[in-house]
C-alpha cells in the first residue's frame, strides 16, 4: 500500500511502459474538462443576457404605460377645449347627425 501511494506521488504511472493508455485517459479527461468549462461560460453569458433583456423589457413596458396615459390625457375633450380656448374655437352646441342617402330610383 505504501509503495503504491509512493508510486502515485512520484507519477510512475506516467513514465512506465504502459503509460500510453494513461496519457490517453488524462488527455481525454482534460478535453472533457475544457468542454465543460466552455459550456459553463456560455450558459453564464446567456443567463446574464436574459437578465439584461428582462430589465430592458420592464423599462420599455413602464415607458409604454407612461406614454399611453399621457396620450389619453392629451386626447381628453377638456384638454383640447383648454388648448383651443385662446384661438376662439369652441365645441359645437348642436350634436352631429347622420346623413342617409338612398340611391334607389
Amino acid at each position: 500500500m505504501k509503495k503504491g501511494i509512493y508510486n502515485i506521488l512520484k507519477a510512475n504511472f506516467l513514465i512506465s511502459n504502459d503509460a500510453v493508455k494513461n496519457w490517453r485517459f488524462i488527455v481525454f479527461c482534460t478535453l472533457l474538462a475544457i468542454v465543460m468549462i466552455a459550456s459553463s461560460h456560455s450558459a453564464e453569458r446567456k443567463v446574464h443576457e436574459i437578465a439584461r433583456l428582462n430589465n430592458e423589457v420592464r423599462e420599455l413596458r413602464s415607458e409604454f404605460v407612461d406614454r399611453r396615459s399621457a396620450l389619453m390625457r392629451i386626447k381628453m375633450e377638456s384638454t383640447i377645449i383648454d388648448k383651443l380656448s385662446g384661438t376662439g374655437i369652441q365645441p359645437s352646441e348642436t350634436p352631429p347627425y347622420k346623413i342617409k342617402v338612398n340611391l334607389k330610383e
